[in-house]
């Protein structure tokens, strides 16, 4: 039996290379909308975690008011893996627009 396969050069995976902090946001945005089915309005918070994952805080309108002052906002959190893959996400914050900064 001929096996030439142990006989040709090992093909590497090409990776892509870790997101960079705006992509990771980007994607964070992304994922939620996914997730939530709701319209990402920004990005809040950003952190790279030691291993070149991602925790990012997306804020969204969850129940749109009139006037929008009284939108019901929620804040949630996605963890981002090294190339980008959501691992977690969750809600952690959760207020009407015009009390923002108020507690």
């Amino acid at each position: 039996m001929d096996d030439r396969r142990n006989d040709e050069p090992r093909r590497r995976v090409r990776r892509p290379p870790p997101p960079t902090a705006d992509r990771a946001a980007r994607l964070a945005a992304d994922h939620v909308a996914e997730m939530t089915g709701k319209e990402p309005e920004g990005i809040i918070s950003l952190k790279q975690a030691e291993d070149g994952g991602w925790t990012i805080g997306v804020e969204v309108v969850e129940t749109h008011r009139i006037p929008d002052t009284t939108d019901v906002i929620a804040v949630y959190e996605a963890e981002l893996d090294s190339e980008g893959e959501l691992l977690a996400y969750r809600r952690v914050d959760r207020y009407i627009r015009c009390q923002a900064g108020e507690r």
